[in-house]
């Protein structure tokens, strides 16, 4: 069943792109529904306008509290037929009345190997701490951030003394790839929660996809063809 979709966003919207690409090549089964910024200056936007999706952006300085924002995000969503939510670089915590909306069906990207470094800024912390392997996670969202159930991680080497932008785009790619990987196990209904762990199930017809072998790169669990 093709997935419904809308994307949060706060700027740039590299991994909207990136969901939008492997839509248009027929690797993942879904509908971009909405795009909704909390930032009208959002590069998002202008990605979504391209490519021809519905866009909204609401400001949360024009609601009294989060709730009343979310309330307001809630319902963009729903009355564009959307059932499920990938957050790209958005940059707010979500009330536990906009998770109750789409309970289990609200999803997140984070440029670090959760639960090493959550917050604004997990490569350039993870840099800084001197670790040998960065990385990006793909995660359901909780009340608190960055916590959810991983979904899955890719992992990348951290060169020493390199640019600190040459680490992100080095994750940055990985991510471009998880992410649709996961939105495709959503869509296939595939993802099954056993307390804090994230099991792939095999395809309906009892098949299981053969892994991708990622050379120096480490993702798990592996991604399937078209990613």
């Amino acid at each position: 069943m093709t997935l419904q979709l809308a994307v949060l966003a706060s700027g740039n919207g590299s991994n909207l792109q990136a969901i939008l690409d492997r839509i248009a090549s027929g690797a993942l089964d879904a509908k971009v529904c909405l795009v909704l910024c909390n930032k009208p200056e959002a590069r998002a936007l202008t990605r979504a306008r391209a490519a021809g999706v519905a866009h909204l952006a609401l400001s949360p300085a024009d609601y009294p509290d989060r709730e009343a924002f979310d309330a307001a995000m809630v319902a963009a969503i729903r009355a564009h037929g959307a059932d499920a939510v990938a957050l790209a670089g958005y940059m707010r915590l979500l009330t536990p009345g906009f998770l109750a909306a789409f309970a289990g069906r609200v999803v997140n990207i984070h440029p670090a190997l959760l639960p090493s470094f959550p917050g604004l800024c997990g490569a350039a912390d993870a840099q800084a701490y001197g670790v040998t392997l960065a990385g990006c996670t793909v995660h359901f969202v909780d009340e608190q951030m960055d916590h959810g159930s991983v979904i899955v991680q890719a992992a990348v080497p951290v060169h020493p003394g390199e640019p600190l932008d040459d680490l992100k785009a080095r994750i940055h790619a990985m991510e471009h790839r998880i992410y649709p990987q996961s939105l495709q196990w959503l869509a296939e209904g595939r993802l099954r929660v056993e307390g804090r762990v994230v099991r792939v199930l095999p395809r309906g017809d009892g098949t299981t996809v053969p892994g991708v072998p990622d050379g120096p790169w480490l993702v798990w669990p592996p991604l399937e063809q078209g990613f």
